[in-house]
């Protein structure tokens, strides 16, 4: 039987499965934007491989945290939400990018009502 918060937990699960994957392969599509320049310099400075390099490894980590949203949501969840809570640090370093901040700040909300609403139903005591 269909619920809200049923239907807000799939909504949520397949926007975050969809969503980092997607994001994760145009790491090496770049359809979508130059992903390096979100990267904040003194970031870039303790890299000990090239951005274009580091941004593939992303690609592949967002992937994964996709898959697992799918196949794992209430896991999933969580990883996206700490993934997103590095960018968002990340993006404060950059101040021309503090509104993608406060973007991604939304959706680390909205991945943490994810991994709350997968988890185990609770009874009233």
């Amino acid at each position: 039987m269909s619920t809200p918060a049923r239907d807000a937990r799939t909504l949520l699960q397949v926007g975050f499965t969809v969503l980092p994957i997607a994001a994760g392969a145009d790491k090496f599509a770049h359809v979508l934007t130059d992903w390096g320049k979100y990267v904040a310099p003194w970031f870039q400075d303790l890299l000990p491989i090239g951005t274009g390099s580091f941004m593939g490894l992303v690609g592949v980590v967002e992937i994964a945290a996709g898959l697992t949203v799918a196949l794992r949501p209430r896991v999933g969840a969580w990883i996206v939400a700490g993934w997103l809570g590095v960018i968002v640090l990340n993006l404060l370093a950059l101040p021309e990018y503090w509104d993608v901040a406060a973007r991604d700040v939304g959706l680390l909300l909205a991945a943490v009502a994810l991994a709350r609403l997968s988890g185990p139903e609770t009874t009233p005591a």
